[in-house]
């Protein structure tokens, strides 16, 4: 089967159908552009659509990509990123395997057919200009046999005719004679004209076209079996990817499978624990009563006046609102003989003290007054240092119920501890270059670094400061913890055994003109064991002395708080006259308090007080 043999007539619509061949390679080159094209725009789409509900950095979305769920959907996110990757992959490979490749291939297919077109019509002409040849031998030789014939009747004519001279008949004979050579040699030439054309004619039909079509029959295979290949690259592109898009679709799929909706339960209740404990049961107020109105222990409107409630296991335990658990221990510790040092007072009396315990027989507020103040309350200060300076910051995230405090101090301590490696690493670093100066002058000055060094330290130094304090309040706030959850246990038992005795209590403690009285009340804020203190105060490092002082003047420390010395005696100051006329000194490491700032001529050391201030500033 050859188009040279089969379709050596056909010359123009082979050329015809070689051009629509062509076209059609076009018209798919601009298909697969066009899908390329999708695919691009579908990735980006999707690559979008994946950046839109990314969670944002430093916002309260990422706390929320704790949860199971919303990490799967993260990760539902990251893997359609890389599902659109693969759609790119696809525009890439369709690009470079297809769309390149076919359009150079179309550019040479397009100069090949020219060649093989051109060739073709060259041959055409030739056969056609040796049958024009063949054709003017052919009209020339009929002609010279015409004039022959008319020459031999002429000559025929002339010698039959007596009228005739000789000469005439003489003439027309060799007229007749020229006429027959000339149609002799015309009959020659076209007999060789003829042979000529047709060894050309078969040459061209059986030598030239079939080779010519040929080419152009191969030509039109190859642009077939290119296309036919292309299409194959076409889906194989697409399967290529399958598998990655395949893993992608199993990690979205693994994800779903990975939520824990019991792991996210308990997410929420870490989230949002408050550590508190549900308030008791409101008892009820018998107003038929001829006394005064009576509180029951439980209730929300005494809470200001109920003592400490973790540590009271011989007492009765009901659940206390927090805030006013935090002010009443606070009260409590300002009225215990284990209390620290408070701040020195304006006056001599201790009872100035601000925010001293209340009356226990102060008028008791309408029961919705009390439950707004629970709800808009702020948890009152622990730390007596802070309680000097006049109230808490949020540094010890006090502000905070204590579950949710404690989950914040843990994660300032990890915060701190990798602050201080990393400075301890750029101090190891620099400890190591100049020990190679050190060894090498020539390399640098030794010298140079020893300023950063020293700051490093100091840094440091700060950094394990800081994360000590921390850790005191972490411990504190574990310590108060543990301690509710212990009295939580008891709690069961003791209300089985005590119901009818709190009763009874609750009549004991109203007095002959039908007031209430919390005696009781204050007993058992005087029994909270020492170790509470402990917890509050105890994990605190000691203050860094500043300077030294040297007593003017001999000081009896009467009130709490406050420490004798005798005149002339040598001091460690730690701490400054914040205004109020008191500075803070040490004798040894278990005797401090504060003196009169006047009856003391202070030294302070100018580093240790810069180092003081800073750190001022830093738990400011």
């Amino acid at each position: 089967m050859s188009w040279g043999t089969e379709l050596w007539d056909q010359f123009d619509n082979l050329e015809k159908h070689t051009q629509w061949g062509i076209d059609v390679l076009e018209k798919f080159i601009k298909f697969v552009k066009e899908r390329t094209e999708i695919e691009l725009s579908y990735a980006k789409q999707l690559r979008n659509l994946s950046k839109k509900y990314q969670p944002k950095k430093n916002s309260k979305e990422e706390e929320e990509y704790r949860y199971t769920s919303a990490r799967a959907f993260l990760a539902t996110l990251n893997e359609m990123n890389d599902y659109a990757g693969q759609h790119e992959v696809i525009s890439e490979n369709m690009t470079s395997l297809i769309t390149g490749e076919l359009t150079r291939y179309v550019q040479e297919l397009k100069q090949e057919r020219k060649s093989h077109f051109h060739d073709g019509r060259k041959a055409q002409q030739h056969i056609e200009t040796c049958w024009k040849q063949l054709e003017a031998s052919k009209r020339r030789f009929e002609r010279d046999c015409k004039e022959a014939d008319r020459a031999q009747q002429y000559f025929e004519k002339m010698d039959a005719d007596i009228n005739v001279t000789k000469a005439d008949v003489e003439k027309a004979r060799q007229q007749a004679q020229l006429r027959h050579q000339m149609a002799e040699d015309s009959k020659a030439e076209y007999s060789s004209t003829l042979q000529k054309f047709n060894s050309e004619q078969h040459d061209h039909y059986y030598t030239h076209i079939p080779h010519i079509f040929q080419k152009i029959q191969e030509m039109e295979e190859r642009r077939i079996v290119r296309i036919g290949e292309s299409m194959k690259t076409f889906a194989e592109v697409d399967r290529q990817v399958i598998p990655i898009i395949g893993k992608c679709l199993d990690e979205i799929t693994k994800a779903a499978e990975s939520i824990d909706h019991k792991n996210d339960s308990q997410l929420v209740i870490e989230a949002f624990k408050s550590g508190f404990e549900p308030p008791g049961d409101v008892d009820f107020e018998d107003f038929t009563q001829p006394m005064k109105r009576t509180v029951s222990e439980s209730s929300l409107s005494n809470s200001r006046a109920d003592g400490k409630s973790e540590p009271k296991f011989g007492g009765k335990s009901k659940g206390k609102l927090w805030p006013f658990i935090k002010k009443n221990k606070l009260m409590s510790l300002l009225t215990s003989p284990h209390q620290p040092p408070p701040p020195p007072p304006a006056s001599a009396s201790p009872s100035a003290v601000p925010n001293g315990p209340q009356s226990p027989k102060q008028q008791k507020e309408p029961l919705s007054h009390r439950f707004n103040e629970f709800m808009t309350s702020k948890p009152k200060i622990h730390c007596f240092r802070s309680l000097k300076r006049g109230g808490a910051g949020p540094e010890d995230f006090s502000n905070l119920p204590p579950e949710q405090r404690r989950k914040k101090l843990q994660q300032k301590v990890d915060e701190l501890n990798r602050d201080i490696q990393k400075e301890m690493d750029q101090r190891d670093a620099l400890t190591k270059m100049k020990d190679v100066y050190i060894k090498n002058p020539q390399m640098g000055d030794a010298a140079s670094v020893d300023h950063r060094l020293a700051e490093l330290g100091q840094n440091i130094e700060k950094l394990r400061l800081e994360v000590q304090k921390f850790e005191a309040w972490l411990a504190e706030v574990e310590g108060r913890l543990s301690m509710r959850s212990e009295a939580r246990r008891q709690s069961g038992l003791y209300e089985a055994q005590n119901t009818s005795a709190v009763n009874s209590c609750a009549q004991d403690r109203e007095s002959p003109d039908g007031s209430y009285t919390e005696e009781q009340s204050q007993e058992t804020e005087m029994k909270v064991p020492a170790t509470d203190f402990d917890d509050e105060f105890d994990d605190e490092e000691p203050l860094p002395t500043i300077g030294t002082c040297k007593a003017l003047y001999t000081f009896e420390g009467q009130n709490e708080g406050t420490i004798s010395v005798a005149e002339g005696e040598m001091l460690y100051v730690i701490e400054e006259d914040k205004g109020d006329g008191w500075t803070r000194i040490r004798r040894n490491e278990d005797e401090e308090g504060y003196v009169p700032t006047s009856y003391v001529e202070v030294y302070l050391d100018k580093n240790a007080k810069d180092v003081y201030k800073s750190l001022e500033k830093i738990s400011e």
